[in-house]
């Protein structure tokens, strides 16, 4: 098996049974804050489209180029779809022109025949609202000698599927950096956003070696970020000078973190970097220039490297930013009516969930989202608000123009935007901003009104607790972190008071626990 890294979460596999095309993303996403990470624009991409079988694992925008998939991927290649409970995915790909779908079942090995022979696969789906655009997804691989798997940057809460149907792992590709916007965008001290940030650096790379010790594979591969702040007004973001509160470190960061902890089997990987496996074995690491230019990209020669990529993509920079709608036009009260009254009359979890007025702030146009009233309004005089956002009014516009059903895919993960919120995160509310279609508001609130697992109990460092974390199903016994009477789940990074059961981190979401006997 080949695996050679196409930038990102983006991987071309090549086996003697035929080829599969990973998340190949190129052009900038998110309004152009998102480019990858080192640059990958000079692949043949061609030659890349020119694939057996694709496999997107999702939506979101740096795993979905639509633009790199309608000019360069072959459209009769056989897509491995995801078992999603939504099928957007399917239908944005069909929109491209694609038409073979393989469609899997959620977490079952299956046998894909080609002219060249046959594939054994698995594609691990992940349907919580908060995983990706209603899904995400991780693809394990096998063609008979070498396994591989793909978890990109999704986040399972089992994987003993994986090991009891294909058996020991060769190679584990996974993320470790940052996706999010937090907490950046909030208006909060800077010392408080530093300890925020420290602290989610550190969580995000702790999860990640958890994943690493419960797959044990042969070889590990940083993978799934960081995205790279080209724009003059986000270039801050970049984590260029081993800031310990910047929550997008890259590769020779983590690797360095996993040799501390005793593991020295991880393999940096830039666009075009080749690993040829013999099972277990790794014959060859070949990378596109000399491995000290390779390893300068990401150290010393970081700060240069990204000043030069910004002045190679400025046009390309420029012309996302010219195609959006401008700034100036009527009033989107109405606008913002028809499209968010509609969805929150067809929500009771996720509007109660939310339960207060939410103000959007666009330029000098100020519109409520009243959650428990279920419309949109004007702001009364002098009205305090728990939860706002200060966004660019273009972006706002450009979202309505587009019918863009997912803001978070848009406008949050941009980070071209401010927020403000008394309290925990409300996971409702960002849940609701990425389910602007009747199709996904129905799936999200219908999986809310679902009640969790709590009957299997688990005995973690004195305290008797629920198996099951009351967000999203993780397995405490995996990734639950005990100090003193505070429980931390590491795979979204929530907190619990264990003597009272409460979420430190959101509303809701209690845990069952009691000091064990």
């Amino acid at each position: 098996m080949q695996v050679t890294s196409v930038g990102h979460a983006g991987f071309h596999i090549s086996t003697s049974a035929g080829t599969i095309l990973c998340d190949p993303w190129v052009n900038p996403a998110y309004f152009a804050s998102w480019f990858p990470f080192p640059d990958n624009s000079e692949l043949d991409w061609d030659a890349l489209g020119d694939c057996d079988y694709l496999y997107v694992s999702h939506l979101h925008k740096d795993h979905f180029d639509p633009k790199n998939l309608a000019e360069h991927v072959n459209k009769d290649t056989t897509v491995l779809l995801p078992d999603y409970p939504v099928p957007d995915l399917k239908h944005e790909l069909e929109k491209l022109g694609f038409h073979n779908f393989f469609e899997t079942t959620d977490s079952l090995k299956h046998t894909v025949s080609g002219p060249k022979g046959d594939l054994d696969i698995m594609i691990i789906a992940l349907r919580a609202p908060a995983d990706g655009p209603i899904g995400d997804s991780g693809l394990v691989v096998s063609d008979g000698e070498t396994v591989a798997f793909n978890m990109n940057d999704a986040r399972p809460v089992d994987l003993d599927v994986l090991t009891n149907q294909f058996g020991p792992v060769d190679v584990h590709m996974l993320q470790y950096s940052g996706a999010i916007w937090y907490p950046m965008v909030y208006d909060m001290p800077q010392r408080a956003k530093d300890a925020f940030g420290t602290q989610k650096r550190q969580r995000q790379m702790d999860r990640c070696r958890q994943y690493i010790e419960q797959v044990d594979a042969t070889w590990v591969i940083p993978s799934a970020g960081p995205p790279c702040f080209l724009d003059d007004e986000l270039r801050g973001l970049n984590d260029v000078y081993g800031d310990p509160a910047n929550i997008f470190p890259d590769q020779m960061v983590f690797l360095d973190q996993m040799r501390r902890h005793g593991k020295d089997n991880g393999l940096l990987m830039m666009p075009g970097t080749t690993a040829d496996l013999a099972g277990s074995t790794l014959t060859s690491l070949t990378h596109p220039i000399p491995t000290d230019e390779v390893e300068a990209i990401f150290t010393t020669g970081k700060a240069d490297y990204i000043e030069a990529y910004a002045q190679r993509q400025a046009g390309v920079l420029a012309e996302v930013k010219a195609s959006w709608a401008p700034a100036a036009g009527e009033p989107m009260l109405e606008a913002l009516k028809a499209l968010f009254e509609p969805i929150m009359t067809q929500t009771d979890q996720i509007s109660d969930g939310i339960g207060y007025p939410v103000v959007m702030i666009m330029g000098a146009e100020h519109v409520v989202l009243d959650f428990p009233k279920r419309i949109v309004r004007e702001p009364i005089s002098d009205e305090k608000f728990r939860y706002s956002f200060e966004i660019p009014a273009e972006l706002v516009r450009t979202v309505l123009r587009d019918d863009e059903p997912d803001w978070v895919n848009s406008i949050f993960l941009s980070t071209r935007f401010k927020a403000k919120r008394v309290g925990g995160y409300n996971e409702f509310l960002y849940t609701f901003f990425k389910c602007l279609t009747d199709e996904r508001i129905a799936y999200a609130d219908g999986w809310f009104a679902e009640a969790h697992d709590d009957t299997a109990t688990i005995v973690k460092d004195g305290w008797e607790i629920q198996r099951r974390c009351p967000h999203l199903k993780a397995d405490l016994s995996k990734f639950g972190v005990v100090d003193g009477n505070k429980l931390t789940c590491n795979l979204h990074g929530w907190d619990w008071n264990l003597e009272t059961g409460k979420c430190l981190t959101s509303k809701g979401h209690e845990l069952r626990s009691k000091p064990a006997r």
